[in-house]
């Protein structure tokens, strides 16, 4: 009866969610995904594109080493991105800084797609732990967002182009912030993705070294796979439907998906902790659990909880205490 009345509680507010949400064009934009590259007129041609940026190791690499722009003040960290894009205010990156007074450890948060507010009781409750926290804005979230937006429609699009370019700037701007933490003398640095965020967060895990510690909370490996089945996402199916095939979709954001970079997140000096939620109707269960069966096989062993309720109802109630208790577990120096 209860799990009933759970599952109601996850549709009522996935569908609050749908509210602002609507259908828009299908589109490749494959200058922004690829600038470097000959404009993508075909499907294929994209995912041939796609293809290619997949075996080059430096797609996510910084574009530079200017780490001097930074600002902190009044608890607010800022600095410029390194990848630029049309929405001005996209182009510069906030941080709340929630301290703890301590350098031995910092944890770097991704919130999920069209966060409307930061966690202030997570930062406060590791804080007062000994560990820094950083609650950074995504790319079109929270200060970086598009005037006159009503949610984050620039960061998950049915354009193939722009999901591609605001993923990979998500993961640049994270990567400058711990290469910035670094030089400020922290120790450990972890990094904590929610849903989209999870994406962001693996994805970094994945090519940044000083990235220690990676949870990854309600997460899969495909994003192709998420978008296609979720019920966060029935409006970017739509529009992608009519234009291009499931197989299609995978090969275009094969350079999203995580299990693309299993053997990277498997490396010895990375641990991995991983929640996930079996009543997910947005990260459906199915899509984790080949996730991790993709990580055992490159060698990683993470640390998984499997909550009984769905993707909302994580943040309720006893399931958000138990994930909680389960990545503090995981951040201590022991964990």
């Amino acid at each position: 009866m209860y799990h009933k009345w759970l599952d109601r509680w996850d549709e009522q507010r996935a569908r609050r969610g749908e509210e602002a949400k609507k259908a828009t064009a299908f589109v490749l934009d494959s200058s922004l995904a690829f600038p470097a590259e000959k404009r993508a007129g075909t499907v294929q041609e994209f995912c041939t594109l796609a293809d290619r940026a997949l075996t080059d190791s430096s797609f996510y690499d910084e574009p530079s080493e200017s780490d001097h722009d930074f600002v902190m003040r009044e608890g607010w960290l800022r600095f410029p991105s390194d990848l630029s894009t049309e929405v001005e205010e996209n182009n510069l990156v906030w941080a709340k800084v929630t301290e703890s007074g301590s350098l031995d450890q910092a944890l770097v948060i991704f919130h999920h797609w069209n966060a409307g507010r930061r966690n202030r009781q997570i930062s406060k409750f590791f804080s007062q732990r000994g560990v820094t926290v950083l609650e950074i804005a995504m790319p079109y979230h929270f200060e970086r967002s598009r005037p006159g937006s009503l949610y984050a429609e620039d960061m998950l699009s049915p354009s193939l182009g722009r999901t591609i370019q605001s993923v990979r700037q998500a993961v640049l701007d994270g990567r400058k912030l711990i290469r910035w933490l670094r030089g400020e003398g922290y120790g450990e640095i972890s990094v904590l993705g929610m849903s989209l965020g999870s994406w962001v967060a693996g994805l970094i895990a994945a090519h940044e070294p000083a990235v220690t510690k990676a949870s990854l909370f309600l997460t899969a490996g495909s994003l192709a796979d998420m978008v296609w089945t979720g019920r966060a996402t029935r409006a970017i199916r739509d529009s992608l439907e009519p234009a291009i095939e499931i197989s299609d979709l995978r090969k275009a954001w094969g350079l999203l998906n995580l299990e693309s970079y299993a053997p990277n997140l498997a490396r010895a000096d990375l641990a991995l902790h991983l929640v996930i939620a079996t009543r997910d109707k947005v990260v459906l269960p199915e899509l984790s659990r080949r996730f991790i069966e993709k990580l055992h096989e490159a060698g990683a062993r993470p640390s998984v909880l499997e909550l009984n309720c769905g993707h909302y109802s994580l943040a309720m109630p006893p399931y958000i205490l138990l994930a909680g208790w389960s990545l503090k577990r995981f951040l201590s120096p022991e964990g």
